[in-house]
């Protein structure tokens, strides 16, 4: 349907029939019970003008239309259904600018994640943004899904790096960066669609800001009795005002997991301090006074985690769920520190109905910070395994609402969580609404993002 049309605007070679679908586990667990996803077309612009043709053609057809970047997310925002289309922004993948002066970057959304760090790197500058799936990600996709980093205690999360965004509107209109580093000509209107997933409309564009790297870091381990008291070690070293380059606790499932040979019960507390020299030497000497009555672990807890940063991306999970029957998923909710321990205790519970239940705790804040649960087991059948993973879901979810937690920190929503988003959303989910429908009144664009159609 429509293919003919599609390729008069983009070319023959720039459209082609296939499954799409991202690394959403339930959607791998029903491709494996030979359920698999539709074929359709995917359609590769060159440019705006493209971009914009295409999506009045779908307005027009009333077509429904998911853009696409590295397809490494895991909440099945990307999974089309037959009849819609993909726009796979792979084509869109310049890196416009580097301004060493001013510290942005103007680049493309189909721009490789990993490519602009190293290119950055090369010249002695970082973004700062490393998701574990950063070498299957592309800028339009970390904007996206409001995307968060290893290093985001120090740097922040994509909202915080990015400056303003290059739009192409449902009806083909185009809404191009605004100027300056901040602006107070009222609201910072491009934040609508950060953590949109695609339902607005198409980002084609980013500029972005940038750092210079650090001159030193300093890398260190702590064992702490519990989870409580390394909890109290990360909250006194966010307040005191340090902004750490990786701050992460894994409790005791989850540092056995990790190789961490630590005594039983004990959690361990990986934590790098950065900047010049004597910044990341003084720091590392206040985290340390931070962690007073916990066992010193040395550098090797720091050099064990850059070894193994990016192990668990979204394409290694993938891997285990090889097997029949067997399922394995991450859930990132994220608490006030006050609420962190009773929320530990009882998605663990939750999500052990596998028997596979770990938890990390990092992105922190000062206010609080993400708690990363890791679960996974095995049905006999693929029906109890959906089943068993469908539980561990319900009760996380359940948990974090009723302690007043937020159901995602940095995945997105998606298919997995849109059950509960309006619970989370309260009143909000009628601004939501209003904006969608006001931006697409026809309900062309991702009709799996955050809130579905209008």
């Amino acid at each position: 349907m429509g293919r003919t049309e599609l390729e008069k605007i983009v070319g023959a070679a720039a459209v082609d029939e296939r499954p799409v679908r991202d690394m959403w586990p339930l959607g791998i667990m029903e491709e494996r019970a030979g359920i698999p996803a539709p074929k359709v077309l995917v359609v590769r612009p060159a440019g705006r003008e493209q971009v914009a043709e295409v999506l009045r053609w779908a307005a027009s057809n009333h077509v429904a239309v998911t853009p696409m970047g590295g397809g490494s997310g895991v909440c099945g925002a990307l999974g089309p259904a037959a009849g819609e289309i993909v726009l796979d922004l792979g084509g869109l993948d310049r890196v416009l600018e580097i301004d060493e002066t001013n510290l942005t970057c103007s680049c493309e959304a189909g721009v490789n994640g990993y490519a602009l760090e190293q290119q950055l790197n090369s010249r002695g500058l970082t973004l700062g943004h490393y998701p574990s799936s950063l070498p299957l990600t592309s800028v339009g996709g970390l904007i996206a899904t409001r995307s968060s980093g290893q290093e985001s205690s120090r740097y922040g999360s994509i909202e915080d790096m990015v400056i303003s965004l290059a739009v192409v509107l449902p009806d083909g209109s185009f809404a191009a960066p605004r100027p300056g580093p901040r602006s107070a000509v009222g609201p910072a209107l491009h934040q609508l669609f950060m953590g949109a997933e695609g339902g607005l409309g198409v980002v084609i564009g980013a500029l972005l800001r940038i750092h210079r790297q650090p001159e030193a870091t300093v890398g260190r381990g702590f064992a702490f009795a519990d989870v409580r008291s390394g909890l109290e070690c990360m909250r006194s070293v966010m307040q005191a005002g340090i902004r750490p380059l990786v701050l992460r606790l894994y409790d005791s499932e989850d540092a056995a997991f990790n190789g961490f040979e630590l005594s039983a019960g004990e959690c361990a507390l990986v934590v790098a301090t950065t900047g010049t020299a004597g910044v990341a030497a003084a720091e590392a000497e206040v985290v340390k006074a931070f962690a007073k009555g916990a066992k010193p672990l040395g550098e090797e807890p720091w050099q064990r985690w850059q070894r193994h940063r990016f192990d668990l991306s979204a394409e290694r999970l993938k891997t285990f769920l090889e097997p029949a029957g067997a399922y394995l998923d991450t859930i990132e909710l994220a608490a006030p520190w006050t609420v962190l321990p009773e929320l530990h205790t009882r998605v663990k519970a939750a999500i052990a109905v596998g028997g596979l239940a770990l938890c990390h705790f990092s992105h922190a804040y000062e206010q609080g910070c993400c708690a990363y649960f890791t679960f996974g087991g095995s049905g006999d059948t693929e029906a109890e395994a959906r089943a068993a993973y469908g539980r561990a879901w319900e009760g996380a979810m359940s948990a974090a609402l009723e302690l007043g937690a937020t159901i995602s920190h940095h995945h997105g929503v998606g298919q997995a969580r849109a059950r509960w988003v309006a619970d989370e959303l309260g009143g909000w989910m009628r601004v939501w609404r209003a904006v969608k429908s006001g931006i697409d009144p026809e309900g062309i664009m991702n009709p799996r993002s955050v809130g579905g159609r209008s």
